[in-house]
């Protein structure tokens, strides 16, 4: 299941090829796109090679899997990372949807980008990261809407998570794996040892839930 390339860069050349390829495909059968991306380090040389491709941008929304609660300056803002790496270039005339909202709470933030992310849906091209813990989005183990977020049936598409878990622990806003599994071809981005171990391991964790579904396409990328 995991296809191993020999450092970032190589993964990044095969991770924008790929998600080019879905892109132009939506654009070519509907007329509009989409791409959901993560955060972490892995996906940022991804969106390098991408803010230089040639697509139609402008008819092309760009989106979170999920987002710390935290404003736009925040050097945590998945947003933040987006809009530096992804969003310039030929890429600037991308249309971006934030998960984040200035409001008290990230339910009501969730409760915001709900109606958006079921319109967007489904989605061309899905990024997803995975953490130490196995965690995908922000389904984190040992948050108290973890079980609601991986419900494949639940109702929601977009969740808040309190803070207290994840690294760093603040309050988030996720997409739940009942969005997640909206995706036409999904892209899980690793990098280390560690983490390969944790996807062989194959059982227990958020992101073994993901893998195992049999409902939309997945590749694991991995270089060390």
């Amino acid at each position: 299941m995991i296809e191993s390339f020999p450092d970032e860069a190589a993964l990044a050349d095969a991770a924008s090829t790929a998600t080019v390829a879905a892109l132009s495909a939506g654009l070519a059968a509907r007329g509009h796109a989409s791409l959901i991306g993560t955060g972490g380090r892995s996906p940022a040389p991804v969106y390098d090679a991408l803010s230089g491709a040639d697509l139609d941008w402008g008819r092309i929304t760009v989106s979170l899997s999920d987002d710390r609660f935290v404003p736009l300056t925040s050097p945590d803002s998945n947003e933040r990372l987006v809009r530096e790496r992804l969003l310039r270039g030929c890429a600037a005339a991308a249309t971006f949807l934030s998960l984040y909202s200035s409001v008290p709470t990230p339910d009501a933030a969730a409760e915001i980008a709900e109606p958006h992310l079921r319109a967007l849906a489904p989605f061309d091209m899905l990024f997803l990261g995975m953490g130490e813990d196995g965690h995908i989005a922000s389904l984190i183990p040992g948050s108290p809407v973890m079980d609601q977020g991986l419900d494949p049936a639940g109702e929601r598409f977009v969740i808040g998570v309190p803070e207290g878990v994840g690294s760093p622990p603040v309050a988030r806003i996720s997409l739940t794996l009942r969005a997640l599994l909206q995706a036409r071809a999904t892209l899980v981005l690793i990098r280390g040892a560690v983490k390969r171990q944790i996807v062989e391991a194959g059982s227990g964790l958020p992101v073994h839930a993901f893998l195992k579904q049999a409902t939309a396409p997945v590749r694991v990328l991995w270089a060390p």
